[in-house]
């Protein structure tokens, strides 16, 4: 998972983000609210951590800002706050979970856990492939980071490949899948799109990621089956 940790505390930041990175996960680690709050509305994550009392905006003007985009990426409140009326104002406020501290580590490794269990791989408003990265949410994407930008119809071919990588769809399947049309003229089309999404996601990447499969059609994944005659261009 691709975790967002807002927390000012630099010890308990680094102590977290070790903790978070030996169990597989990629972490990225924000000291100040508004920074984070830029970041956590910017940028696709898995799950959020939110500390409460932050430099520069306080955690819960983050949480709002979070919810008021309708990003509904998963926040866990991580927050010295352990009042019961702090808890039930965090939750009130849009957050998933809340965590006191002092807390144990096996703790938040658990709710996280948790937290990646209720939402489920599949029903995640994040896509990826590789570093290819697409929120369904914001319909951002992004690539190593950088901000991709796509006009309406090469954002539904790019949403609609990364939403079954690996499986080769022929230039019909695509119109009907994507343009809800099967005419030959859009077939040609096609290509022509496929080609514009090479330029703006793979041209400037060692690793192409769109691919085109000889006789069939195209697929988007992050490596090669063997024996499959795949070609990086149309």
């Amino acid at each position: 998972m691709n975790i967002l940790l807002i927390e000012d505390e630099k010890k308990i930041a680094q102590y977290v983000t070790k903790a978070l990175n030996d169990a597989g996960h990629s972490v990225v680690s924000i000291l100040r609210g508004d920074e984070g709050m830029v970041a956590a509305t910017t940028q696709p994550y898995d799950i959020i951590i939110l500390d409460l009392a932050l430099p520069g905006v306080d955690g819960i003007e983050v949480l709002r800002a979070i919810r008021g985009r309708s990003i509904s990426t998963p926040v866990l409140i991580l927050t010295a706050r352990g009042s019961k009326e702090d808890r039930i104002y965090g939750l009130d406020e849009g957050a998933d979970d809340y965590l006191p501290k002092p807390f144990a580590m096996e703790e938040l490794l658990a709710r996280v856990n948790a937290l990646i269990r209720r939402t489920g791989g599949h029903n995640s408003p994040i896509l990826r492939i590789g570093d290819l990265v697409l929120n369904e949410t914001t319909r951002e994407v992004y690539r190593s980071g950088t901000k991709v930008y796509l006009s309406v119809r090469e954002y539904g071919l790019l949403n609609f490949l990364m939403r079954h990588p690996g499986r080769v769809f022929t230039r019909t399947e695509l119109c009907e899948h994507v343009w809800k049309s099967a005419l030959d003229d859009e077939t040609n089309a096609v290509d022509v799109y496929i080609q514009r999404l090479r330029r703006k996601v793979d041209e400037d990447f060692p690793v192409k990621l769109i691919q085109t499969v000889r006789s069939v059609g195209y697929t988007i994944q992050e490596a090669v089956a063997s024996g499959m005659a795949v070609q990086t261009a149309a």
